[in-house]
């Protein structure tokens, strides 16, 4: 099984990574500004990375792919159903992407 790592940045934030057993990177995460916040992060990651649907896979402009993990859970129900309804209703096509931040 894989592992979880903290580190500091040159910085001052902190990140995790997450290892394969073989010892390579298989995620990184954005900077927490404490310790206590990274390790939220952590915990989120376990609560949510077994599902694959929260996952939207990209590509880097240096072509390399990445991908988000939607934490949507986050924010009220209310507010995505308020805002999906009215962005929906002007522009047919729109991709509604949210993301939350640990304060």
């Amino acid at each position: 099984m894989g592992k979880f790592v903290v580190t500091l940045r040159k910085n001052g934030e902190f990140q995790f990574n997450l290892k394969a057993t073989n010892g390579q990177v298989i995620l990184t995460s954005e900077g927490y500004t404490t310790k206590a916040a990274c390790l939220n992060g952590v915990e989120s990651v376990r609560k949510n990375g077994p599902v694959a649907e929260r996952y939207e896979v990209k590509v880097a402009k240096n072509g390399k792919p990445f991908f988000n993990l939607d934490m949507a859970e986050m924010v009220p129900v209310e507010f995505f159903a308020w805002a999906i309804a009215r962005v929906k209703k002007r522009h047919k096509k729109f991709l509604f992407i949210g993301e939350c931040y640990d304060p």
